[in-house]
């Protein structure tokens, strides 16, 4: 059940001259212990029935008294049912008096049998402990017998109705989780600006409610779980698009909590808060101890305790960590269930504050977030909370994946993924870094003679964190001393990748070179053993971001691949899969292209010379080995968000051979292949309908391209003229696809979804 009562058994009913005699007793003791008579209806029985005649009560008081005492979840629903209806009968009369009679203010003289009620504690009985079992029902019926849940999620006027509840605070709790059972089996993603009042509701909620609330808010921001089926792929999506032209619920809903005055202020500050320190090792508990603990009755009603008194406190109390040790109970917790509770709460925040940075909101999202000071009050937790100690042995979920990993774990997933969304592309990624670090960066140009990237001289410096190290420098430290085995690994490298990304910053990949990344990354590669793909992959991608037309990490490439065996490990794991790897080979491809137009810097000569990576890539006949397995290995109907970047390495290297006149030789060595292969005209038609699809997807308006733009340093333009090119009707054309596939093969203008 979702509440038990603390109270023992009804009372026995004592004699009539008993309860006459001890109610005077009563009264008197509850005077001087503050733990006595709370409503009318606990006088006995027996004066309630001696008194209701002359008082002409109607036999309100024991009818309260009897709801009272049905009011706990084993109660006989049919008993609680009748009570009700007595009693909605005695008061509607006089409601409807009151309306049809037009008057203004409530008489008492006119409404008795309202008056009598209110006196005896009904309002108390029917709003708390009433509404508080009854959802208790609910919910025990939502989890007992198959249907409920869905039956109540497809009555919209009884979803909205819940969420009116939730402003009483002692049925919080038991609504609040109604509320997201219900909305998790909801086909359709409820409108937020439908829900009556909700701004005034959400600036009501104090800030363990707002956390919980976090869990409801998280279905209703994040777009349904396409799974892996065929809806996953770029063409689903893209015809999901053309029949939907409107942003969906989950976007709008998106903007409505963006707009909610001071909300997104308050989730900084849960976000950041810090948990109270304990005194005395002892009560320390291991957060991989967690299942036993839970499955422990007596700490599930400790905690339930908890939350009901942190529910219960004024909404005026401090939103910040002060409200985290104002509870007695508090103090009689082992300090590790603090901080699992506060950790449950963080987990819920940083998801939604994640999907809010991603959304269509994003700059006003950044705005709000640098201006809350969240990445520097996260600096602050690092150490005494986030990863104040490694964490091993879970099994690596991705982005729409259930986890039913420990809180711990889940939070690390969230912060990561967070720190991955703040700096995507984004100007603010530099407040990852403390004022002494930005001073750094900017010796680094100065030093290389280099003009300062705008985004770091326009940084305000009050934002960014506190002390000598920044987030992403702590970050940096924990990642290289991970368990090899830890797929925490993943997503330390999309976070620390993320920063890397868009327009190539020298100062940037230095700042990382002199802290040992690019060493790291090669020993894990080729050194460790690592057999994860995921890691792999995202391990190939930071390396290819780190190494991108900088000289410096090609000759510290060269210092760690110092011998062949090295090397061709290396290769062997490239080629394992280069879905995987494909980013990296288009940065070595970008890289080389550059370094070619710079024969007169001796540096960049004798490097060049030296690196086994650049000399393998030189030589034509490996570039063409990878174009002929990136054009083969996906297909319009399994391009996906993760495979796309296979198309797009492709043209990339096509682009390279096209500024040098050589496009027709690549060409015509694709048709060689097929020949080769003995399935002519096989590889060009799947590489002509993926530019096909390419021009579909990425000339959307919506569709933004300046990440290619930004991540290639080629301008968009030439991406866009070289698909047309390639397109090309013309036969004549030595740069068309369509020249190079004979008639008889040619199969060039099926449709999309005939494939």
């Amino acid at each position: 059940a979702m509440a038990t009562r603390s109270s023992g058994s009804p009372r026995t009913q004592a004699s009539r001259g008993n309860s006459c005699r001890n109610i005077l007793t009563k009264i008197r003791q509850g005077q001087i212990t503050g733990a006595g008579l709370t409503r009318g209806s606990q006088f006995p029985v027996a004066l309630l029935e001696d008194r209701d005649k002359r008082a002409q009560w109607q036999g309100i008081p024991v009818l309260l008294r009897r709801l009272h005492e049905s009011s706990h979840p084993n109660s006989d629903l049919s008993k609680i049912h009748s009570i009700v209806t007595e009693l909605s009968s005695l008061l509607s009369m006089e409601a409807m008096s009151f309306v049809t009679e037009e008057r203004k203010t409530p008489q008492e003289s006119a409404s008795p049998n309202t008056y009598t009620f209110v006196l005896f504690g009904g309002v108390d009985v029917m709003s708390d402990d009433l509404i508080k079992y009854c959802l208790s029902v609910l919910y025990n019926c939502c989890i007992c017998t198959e249907g409920v849940t869905k039956s109540l999620a497809a009555r919209e006027d009884f979803v909205m109705f819940l969420f009116t509840l939730m402003s009483n605070k002692k049925v919080f709790l038991q609504t609040a989780t109604l509320i997201e059972d219900i909305l998790s089996v909801r086909k359709e993603i409820i409108q937020l600006e439908e829900i009556p009042n909700l701004a005034n509701l959400v600036q009501s909620f104090n800030q363990q409610q707002l956390a919980n609330f976090c869990r409801i808010l998280s279905v209703t921001i994040s777009e349904p779980d396409v799974g892996v089926d065929d809806k996953h792929t770029l063409l689903a999506r893209s015809t999901q698009q053309k029949t939907s032209t409107c942003p969906s619920r989950a976007e709008n809903n998106q903007v409505t909590l963006v707009n909610i005055p001071s909300f997104i202020e308050r989730l900084c500050k849960l976000a950041t808060r810090k948990v109270t320190e304990a005194a005395g090792a002892s009560a320390r508990l291991e957060l991989e101890d967690w299942h036993s603990w839970l499955d422990n009755a007596l700490v599930m009603d400790a905690l339930m305790q908890l939350a009901i008194e942190e529910a219960e406190q004024s909404s005026t109390e401090s939103s910040d960590e002060s409200s985290l040790s104002s509870s007695p109970l508090r103090h009689r917790l082992p300090q590790s269930m603090k901080i699992v509770h506060e950790i449950m709460y963080k987990v819920e925040v940083l998801y939604v504050l994640c999907v809010l940075l991603m959304g269509r909101q994003r700059n006003q999202v950044h705005r709000m977030l640098a201006e809350f000071k969240l990445i520097p009050g996260l600096n602050d937790l690092f150490d005494k909370l986030i990863w104040r100690r490694q964490t091993s042995g879970h099994v690596l979920h991705r982005q729409n994946q259930n986890c039913d990993c420990s809180p711990e774990i889940s939070f690390k997933i969230q912060f990561l993924r967070l720190l991955q969304s703040f700096s995507d592309h984004h100007e603010n990624k530099y407040l990852l870094l403390s004022g002494q670090e930005l001073n750094e960066l900017s010796d680094i140009y100065l030093n290389a003679n280099i003009i300062e990237m705008e985004a770091l001289n326009n940084t305000d410096r009050n934002l960014v964190c506190d002390g000598k190290k920044g987030l992403l420098t702590r970050l940096i430290s924990v990642m290289k001393k991970e368990p090899i085995d830890s797929s925490f690994r993943f997503w330390q490298a999309r976070a620390v990748e993320s920063f890397l990304r868009g327009m190539p910053s020298y100062a940037d990949q230095v700042f990382l070179l002199r802290r040992g990344m690019l060493e790291h990354i090669l020993y894990c590669i080729i050194d460790s053993s690592c057999k994860s793909h995921d890691v792999l992959q995202s391990y190939f991608d930071l390396l290819g971001e780190l190494m991108k037309f900088n000289i410096d990490a090609f000759k510290r490439f060269n210092k760690y691949v110092n011998t062949e065996e090295k090397f061709q490990m290396f290769l062997t794991q490239i080629n394992s899969s280069l879905v995987d790897s494909n980013m990296l080979v288009r940065c070595i491809v970008l890289s080389l292209d550059h370094f070619e137009s710079q024969t007169k810097d001796m540096k960049v000569v004798e490097v060049f010379s030296e690196c086994r990576f650049l000399s393998y890539m030189a030589q034509v006949e490996n570039r063409l080995s990878f174009l002929f397995r990136l054009t083969s290995i996906v297909n319009v109907q399994t391009l996906t968000q993760e495979n796309v970047s296979c198309l797009n390495t492709s043209l990339v290297i096509l682009m390279l051979a096209r500024r040098r006149g050589k496009l027709p030789f690549y060409l015509s060595a694709l048709q060689e292949k097929e020949y080769a292969e003995k399935y002519p005209g096989c590889l060009l038609n799947n590489f002509h309908n993926l530019l096909r699809f390419w021009q579909h997807h990425y000339l959307n308006k919506d569709k933004d391209s300046t990440c290619l733009e930004n991540s290639s340093c080629i301008p968009f333009t030439y991406w866009k003229e070289t698909v047309s090119v390639l397109l090309g009707s013309g036969r004549s054309s030595r740069c068309a696809i369509a020249t190079y596939i004979d008639e008889a093969y040619r199969d060039l203008d099926r449709d999309f979804l005939e494939l």
